[in-house]
């Protein structure tokens, strides 16, 4: 049985706790590794290790931090077939999508090389008589990111990129589920240029998780999860003095307008809704048609569309539309949420609780399912699914539909279909989301812009990536210098080269 240990120091390290977590194959179901889960005693020493390695990072001149970006940019796209096969034998994903997910990390990699610029200060010259201020833009020291199973390469990239690029060490804790991809990234950090100790990774469940959020050397903490975690993460990290972001789940809405197209919202839904089997923070599980003749004419164009999905493992072909979920306990709370969808009164117009796969019984496998007249007080439309279930919740108008996105308490992502600019920018000033999609159907902004919900989805005052990452991975350094006038005598007449 293969074992999969550390990133320590620059290399591959066997854990020494003596406890171990399975990961399994999700579309046999079979255990193909297991991966070794941290003490705090392993946590707090790797921290010490990267504390070190930090201060010469730190001194490092941004220029050259980005050049380390620059060539891990380049390496990402080198390996970007080895890395996706790694990641769809952990998670499921097909490949397509697990091309997709390290691309969207790779594009906040890019996004750091930018960093010269980004931790650019402020001056005010003559601030008094013979006075200047200035700001600095510092590294916070070690920061450490607490990443999901559902976008092993995307998420740590997210979290790593602009930390190291600030010139902090990073303490990387991805999930158990899928641990192989983070150490794989840690490797081509390395061949990239960054020294040993500033990136260390470390597996582990729970133990890791409190270890670090107890760590006095850990100064920042970012975390993506559910909301229970999240508020968890967040309650202990803040009351220890750390500076955290945390995102939390989600229940994203489409609302679909009578003037939108129809058969274009039909297929942004099964590929929002379907994609990854659902498993997505950015998914989109709830449609919302306004007017009884929207509802019916969006769902006779749904069925069909859902029932052709193929679902299958990520070895069947590019032309699989889904995989399983991640493990069998996941698919086993999919169906548990769907039985109470049925209970509470919906009707399940597309019925994938009896799907098989033939060969892979075994697997972690849920079929595509589609709700119709699902109602705000159901189960099924108050908690987050994470598998690959669309309720369609009709409302009588806009404003309706409109307040049931905004009465969730989820706030991540939202989606409006329309063809009436009025009605589409109505939407995106008064909606209480975070990331708004207007005729886009998973609205994840680009690198140079900031990703992050509101209400439960969110807790913290600044988002990942973009700009705001290089705040939050930074602290504001102000000063106020005098200096006497004068003029110096002597002269350099070359440029110094950069050492």
């Amino acid at each position: 049985m293969r074992e999969i240990g550390h990133w320590i120091n620059g290399q591959l390290v066997a854990g020494t706790s003596g406890k171990f977590a399975d990961v399994f194959n999700p579309a046999t179901g079979e255990v193909q590794a297991r991966v070794a889960l941290a003490s705090k005693a392993e946590l707090d020493a790797a921290t010490a290790d990267a504390a070190k390695a930090q201060v010469k990072w730190g001194a490092t001149n941004p220029q050259r931090r980005a050049r380390v970006m620059m060539a891990m940019v380049g390496l990402l796209n080198r390996d970007m077939e080895k890395l996706a096969e790694a990641l769809s034998s952990e998670h499921g994903k097909t490949i397509p999508d697990a091309k997709g997910d390290i691309q969207r990390g790779l594009e906040v990699i890019e996004f750091c090389i930018g960093a010269p610029h980004l931790l650019k200060g402020e001056f005010t010259d003559s601030a008094g008589p013979g006075i200047d201020m200035y700001s600095m833009r510092q590294p916070i020291g070690v920061a450490a990111g607490i990443t999901p199973f559902n976008f092993p390469a995307m998420i740590p990239m997210w979290k790593m990129g602009p930390a190291l690029a600030c010139g902090n060490a990073f303490i990387l804790k991805p999930s158990e589920r899928a641990p192989t991809v983070p150490l794989m990234l840690a490797a081509l950090m390395k061949e990239a240029g960054l020294p040993d100790g500033v990136l260390q990774v470390i597996n582990g469940d729970k133990e890791s998780v409190d270890a670090i959020l107890d760590n006095e050397t850990i100064s920042g903490v970012g975390f993506v999860g559910s909301t229970p975690i999240a508020q968890y993460i967040y309650a202990r990290g803040t009351a220890n003095g750390k500076r955290v972001q945390c995102f939390g789940g989600a229940k994203n809405h489409m609302i679909i307008m009578p003037d939108a197209d129809l058969d274009q919202a039909a297929d942004a839904l099964v590929g929002a809704g379907f994609g990854a089997a659902g498993e997505r923070c950015m998914a989109i599980s709830v449609a919302v048609p306004v007017g009884q003749a929207t509802a019916d004419a969006l769902i006779e164009r749904l069925i069909p569309r859902i029932e052709k999905l193929k679902v299958g493992p990520y070895t069947a072909g590019n032309d699989v539309d889904y995989g399983p979920v991640v493990t069998g306990a996941a698919k086993a709370n999919i169906l548990k949420l769907i039985e109470s969808g049925v209970a509470q009164g919906a009707n399940l117009v597309v019925d994938g609780r009896d799907f098989k796969l033939q060969g892979y019984e075994d697997g972690f496998f849920v079929g595509p399912h589609l709700f119709d007249n699902v109602t705000t007080d159901m189960e099924i439309y108050r908690k987050e699914i994470f598998g690959p279930v669309l309720s369609v919740v009709r409302a009588e108008s806009y404003e309706q539909a409109l307040g049931m996105a905004m009465d969730h308490e989820y706030g991540n992502g939202t989606a409006i279909y329309t063809r009436d600019g009025d009605t589409a920018r109505d939407f995106a000033a008064r909606i209480n989301v975070g990331m708004i999609g207007i005729n886009v159907p998973i609205p994840v902004p680009l690198a140079y812009h900031t990703f992050g919900g509101w209400k439960k989805s969110s807790f913290g005052d600044l988002n990942q990536h973009g700009p705001d990452s290089f705040r939050f991975y930074t602290r504001t350094k102000t000063i106020t210098a005098r200096w006497p006038s004068g003029i110096k005598e002597g002269g350099e007449f070359n440029f110094k080269q950069m050492e």
